[in-house]
């Protein structure tokens, strides 16, 4: 888990560990990448998360999971990645929830 604040390992009832990674999104993918071994990596989180990923030019796919609900002032997700290109995958819409996929384009 990508965070500012250093915490021990947090093991998990079913064999799951939380590892805090503060050292950056290349150590936290670099870290996740050899703990799934040939399993694919997937990384979630909030705007800024995600945003620090886009900006690395790490990710090959965002998913959005849109929902109608305001819930506060928010972040905006795309700021400062004006070169930025996706390309829609995929779309699922449902009664209380849209999915969208995208592929990011190099």
């Amino acid at each position: 888990m990508l965070t500012h604040h250093p915490r021990e390992p947090l093991p998990m009832a079913g064999g799951t560990t939380f590892r805090f990674v503060t050292d950056g999104v290349h150590s936290a993918l670099e870290q996740a990448r050899e703990a799934a071994g040939d399993r694919k990596v997937a990384i979630g989180g909030g705007a800024g998360t995600v945003r620090q990923y886009l900006a690395a030019d790490l990710l090959d796919t965002l998913r959005l999971h849109i929902v109608p609900v305001v819930l506060g002032g928010g972040e905006r997700l795309f700021t400062g990645l004006d070169d930025l290109r996706l390309e829609q995958a995929a779309a699922v819409a449902g009664p209380t929830v849209t999915h969208v996929t995208y592929r990011v384009v190099r």
